[in-house]
């Protein structure tokens, strides 16, 4: 089907040179203005209109790349058309199963929160399951307290995952209208006010706040202390190329807490399993920011990167070679066995091996390696409960 007999039926308002500005259209169940030969029966409650074409040699760009970006991107050794155009444009987006099944009103706010999208949840919450799971190993925790707090840690992942997006969008509502992959999120969209969003937002603060008060009393100021990086991590991403680390300081604060969580305070192991789920996420988010690098210069957003270019390969490799240093000495000084290690040794192959095989100048094979990492996180997780069964039952 040809875009142009879609684009040319639309009216002129939505014109910006010989680009269009959707942003109105953004919106579920907003029919498409005297389209002809197109089903749109079809289309309503299973997609909603993305700025962008869904044919990859029709496309209808949402940044308009004059002689001035051109020369930004070539500085950097980036063109404005990406080595393949069907990875760079994606077409009307179906809505999941789980968007597809709550209130029409409800969708915008799942969507806000990534509630079709759970690998920020998963990254979230692994390194809650090391700490909770090598603090059990330690103290020899009954099954059931175990698996109470990785319930209550599930729940708080999500929520203040949630949170953690809320924060985030408010504070990039203006930047990600001008980049093709968060042009449609529901604040820069339009389609969820600041204001209700704020709203919003502190529904979720409330709810996680009675996780916390769920958990020992020694866990408060450990878990609030948190928030001072979530609710700053937006603002670095302006000023510095590097801030993916205070990501990673965000992201990684439950393999502290789940210690005081069962009840125990090694702040060696602690130490170590922070420090390496840091690496962690250096490493895994530098390969999801580099999805963005081209908007990124333009719109003027940092990240490793753009910072670290040509030899983020490298970079990469010695933070992982950090990350399984840190999660030996974690080893230790807890105690752990050969599940553990044998879990390390198996998750550092799956490492380096993503590292090798992704191509940081695809888009769409930065976003598959990026969520493989859920079954790295998974591995290692994996290692410390068996080591920790060991010890209640062997």
């Amino acid at each position: 089907m040809s875009s142009q007999l879609i684009l040319s039926t639309w009216p002129r308002s939505l014109k910006m040179g010989n680009s269009y500005n959707l942003s109105p259209l953004i919106r579920l169940n907003t029919p498409v203005p005297r389209v002809r030969s197109v089903s749109q029966r079809s289309m309503r409650h299973t997609m909603y209109f993305t700025p962008l074409c869904a044919h990859p040699s029709r496309t209808v760009s949402l940044i308009n790349y004059n002689k001035t970006d051109s020369l930004q991107l070539a500085n950097r050794g980036l063109s404005t058309v990406p080595e393949s155009k069907a990875e760079r444009i994606p077409g009307p987006t179906r809505l999941g199963p789980i968007l597809r099944n709550i209130p029409t009103s409800m969708v915008p706010y799942a969507q806000l929160i990534r509630l079709d999208k759970p690998v920020g949840t998963w990254l979230l919450l692994w390194p809650c399951t090391w700490g909770i799971a090598t603090a059990a190993a330690e103290t020899g925790a009954s099954l059931g307290h175990t698996a109470w707090t990785l319930m209550l840690f599930s729940v708080g992942a999500l929520v203040m995952r949630g949170a953690g997006c809320t924060i985030n969008d408010l504070w990039d509502r203006n930047l990600d209208k001008h980049v093709e992959r968060t042009a449609t999120r529901p604040i820069a969209s339009g389609a969820i006010s600041p204001q209700n969003a704020i709203i919003y937002l502190g529904g979720q603060l409330s709810l996680g706040l009675l996780v916390l008060l769920s958990l020992p009393v020694d866990c408060l100021a450990l878990g609030a202390s948190s928030l001072i990086f979530v609710g700053t991590y937006p603002l670095f991403k302006r000023v510095t190329y590097y801030p993916q680390l205070i990501l990673a300081f965000t992201f990684n604060w439950g393999a502290m807490l789940g210690f005081p969580a069962i009840g125990i305070w090694d702040i060696p192991s602690m130490a170590a399993l922070y420090a390496s789920g840091i690496c962690w996420t250096m490493v895994y988010d530098t390969i999801y920011a580099h999805q963005d690098k081209r908007d990124d210069i333009l719109v003027g957003i940092k990240s490793t990167a753009l910072a670290w270019g040509d030899k983020t390969k490298p970079i990469m490799k010695a933070v992982t070679a950090a990350q399984l240093g840190f999660l030996t000495v974690a080893g230790i000084t807890s105690g752990m066995g050969m599940p553990f290690y044998a879990a390390v040794t198996w998750a550092g192959y799956r490492l380096y091996n993503m590292i090798s095989k992704v191509d940081l100048d695809s888009p769409v094979n930065c976003w598959k390696w990026f969520v493989d990492n859920i079954k790295t996180g998974g591995v290692i997780f994996g290692g410390i409960f068996l080591d920790y069964l060991s010890t209640l039952f062997l």
